[in-house]
């Protein structure tokens, strides 16, 4: 979804960057780091951060919006 925050590994380091936009920001030498970058800026943004592995897949999804279905739980 455009406005997202993406987390992913590209050219030996990682990044973040906001989906369906050529933003691009927090380069990080560890994963831990650009997770933190890309936390900060989904919570502030109130959108959704997806967190990718080395490989490409989606290891995790936060949600720090309004979430628009009603999950009773």
């Amino acid at each position: 979804m455009r406005g997202d925050v993406e987390t992913y590994h590209q050219d030996g380091s990682w990044h973040n960057k906001v989906e369906g936009t050529d933003e691009v920001f927090g380069e990080a030498t560890t994963k831990r780091q650009a997770e933190a970058a890309g936390r900060e800026r989904a919570t502030t943004d109130k959108v959704e951060h997806i967190i990718r592995n080395e490989d490409g897949r989606i290891a995790e999804r936060s949600s720090y919006g309004h979430d628009p279905r009603n999950v009773h739980g």
